[in-house]
């Protein structure tokens, strides 16, 4: 790294100041065409789309909020229909009649009896039926045993069709499987009346005994067709608008214009554009819950194109002037701004590849170069502080692994002594001999001032300690080591793996009242779904355990933890613990940052 503060401003060569020059207009045109010139067309090609769909979102919106309202309507119509169908339930003297004539009691019934009871339903009901609404037709109730009784208005005769099959017509049928519930009928003809073929929409409902559920007739209140078209004045569509409405089988019952049946076929599959021959239509519907009809707006296309002419013409104005601004800034600003600003890419690049002795040439006053000089006291700067942080960072990293480092001793020290006076004490000497061996092989390694080890001699060293231990716990503790014989010579931080043993056989085997079994696994592994091998060290017991969520980290594992995250940027340790069945302690290790010894 150069040491020089301020050094001379070199000479810059013409020919490559053109050939950077060049690059960089030919890289501002580019800058200029995929920034002016591609938006400016695809505001030309795209604003009539743009401006089509607004159209179509307003269109939607608008007929959304009329659809609702016309739905709103006819339901509260088919309600006033439904609560017609409930009206026997109100007279205890109708219930009782139509229960007479559902049951064989009607034929053990004196003539005046009899009599009584066609009253009531011949008079006393059309009173309780009658509507003063022009476009309810009338309602029209049929017992159980085959009799017929009629509330029309006044245009209609009151006899029905002689022999007319009820039970057949699809209406009754449907009013039966409701079984009380009211059923609503798409447009029919009135061809149970006499004199009368009007085409209307019904309400019908089985009555039923509320004491015994035992159905005693079918009532069916009827609406002329008239009426919808009376809603549909209030409604204000666009030209050539039309509104259609299908009953629960997508059987048309009114449309406000002819309609094919293709079109129909169409709007019952749910369809949100419907095509004709002349005209394509943007579908709005909406749903009657109580009949399952179907309400749907047909805007026609047409209509929303006509809006699209002007939006051309402006959107050609608009790319025109735009691409005019631009070609007379794009001269203005390329002649002013590049030369200066090339030049000082040039110096940040050298920097960046770490010749801090370049500078940039500082010409005028302007902002560009006062931004020149920032540039030159920034080079001049960060020279300075990258060789002061390196050198102040590469101490603290030094001194804090060291730390770290030191801090792991053994402490066990105490009782191996303790241990060793016990061999003597028995006269043990040769035991006492190797454990005094191992005693000083471990202090020799501990004293020693390489940070890094290989795993062989990490091995050796933890198995001398477990052979101190045995001593102290004898038959206690069986300790299985086993490596991959391929890590044996990768690099690890000295000491990293004894403070885990430690732990275990202070805090899970020596509690324990049985014999306990200490494993160490080294694997080299793969890892699914990466391409980069991991080495992996298991550490486990079978003692006491703990509950990890009630137990604080040790000062010696967070040590450990601490270093290997200071060694391995990509490794990881785990510590899984269940009390009364052990502990194991994982490290994931990449290869990629593991040396070799």
């Amino acid at each position: 790294m150069s040491r020089d503060l301020l050094p001379a401003r070199s000479k810059v060569n013409r020919q490559e100041v053109d050939t950077i020059r060049q690059s960089i207009r030919f890289r501002l045109s580019l800058l200029f065409f995929i920034t002016i010139v591609i938006p400016i067309v695809g505001i030309v090609v795209k604003l009539p789309s743009y401006y089509l769909d607004l159209i179509k979102e307003q269109e939607s919106s608008l007929l959304e909020g009329t659809l609702t309202a016309l739905t709103f309507d006819i339901q509260t119509y088919l309600d006033d229909l439904e609560r017609m169908t409930v009206t026997p339930y109100l007279n205890n003297e109708v219930m009782l009649a139509l229960k007479l004539k559902s049951t064989s009691q009607w034929k053990l019934l004196t003539p005046y009896e009899q009599y009584e009871a066609e009253e009531v339903l011949n008079k006393t009901l059309p009173s309780y039926l009658k509507n003063m609404r022009k476009d309810i037709l009338g309602t029209i109730l049929l017992p159980m045993d085959g009799s017929v009784y009629i509330t029309p208005p006044l245009s209609f005769s009151d006899q029905a069709v002689k022999g007319f099959p009820f039970k057949e017509q699809d209406w009754y049928i449907k009013a039966v499987k409701a079984d009380g519930n009211v059923a609503f009928t798409g447009v029919h003809k009135q061809d149970y009346l006499n004199n009368a073929d009007s085409e209307v929409f019904s309400v019908t409902r089985l009555i039923k005994d509320p004491d015994s559920g035992r159905p005693l007739g079918i009532i069916m209140a009827d609406a002329d067709t008239v009426l919808l078209d009376q809603m549909m004045k209030g409604i204000r569509l666009s030209k050539g608008a039309k509104v259609v409405i299908l009953d629960d089988n997508q059987q048309l019952i009114y449309s406000n214009q002819p309609i094919s049946g293709d079109m129909q076929r169409q709007i019952a599959s749910g369809s949100r554009t419907v095509m004709d021959v002349r005209d394509s239509y943007t579908v709005v519907r909406e749903t009657i819950s109580r009949s399952n009809w179907v309400i749907a707006i047909l805007s026609p296309e047409a209509f929303i194109q006509a809006h699209l002419k002007r939006v051309y013409w402006i959107g050609t104005a608009f790319a025109a002037s735009g691409l005019l601004i631009a070609l007379i800034l794009y001269f203005t600003v390329s002649h002013w701004i590049v030369t200066p600003f090339k030049q000082m890419i040039q110096v940040m690049k050298r920097v960046q590849r770490g010749d801090m002795n370049t500078l940039y040439r500082v010409k005028g006053n302007d902002e560009i170069s006062q931004l020149g000089s920032n540039l030159n006291t920034m080079i001049y700067k960060l020279d300075e502080l990258i060789d002061r942080e390196y050198k102040a960072v590469l101490g603290k990293r030094n001194a804090e692994y060291r730390a770290l480092q030191s801090q792991i001793q053994p402490h066990f020290l105490y009782n191996t002594l303790n241990g060793f006076i016990g061999l003597n004490r028995t006269g043990q000497s040769m035991q006492l001999e190797r454990a005094i061996l191992s005693l000083s092989g471990m202090l020799r390694y501990t004293l020693e001032h390489n940070d890094w080890a290989q795993l062989q001699e990490e091995i050796d060293f933890i198995n001398k300690y477990c052979g101190l231990q045995l001593v102290r716990f004898a038959e206690k503790i069986q300790v299985h080591i086993s490596c991959d014989p391929d890590a044996l010579s990768l690099l690890i931080p000295k000491l990293l793996l004894q403070p885990i043993i430690e732990n275990a056989i202070i805090h899970g085997i020596e509690p324990c009242d049985h014999s306990c079994e200490l494993r160490m696994d080294i694997q080299m592994q793969s890892v699914p779904g990466e391409k980069e091998d991991i080495l992996a060290i298991h550490i486990s017991d079978n003692g006491v355990g703990f509950e990890s969520s009630k137990v604080q980290e040790g000062l010696g594992i967070r040590n450990v933890r601490e270093r290997l995250q200071l060694s391995f940027e990509g490794a990881s340790m785990s510590i899984h613990s269940t009390k009364d069945q052990g502990t194991s302690v994982q490290i994931l290790i990449p290869l990629k940052d593991v040396r070799r010894g």
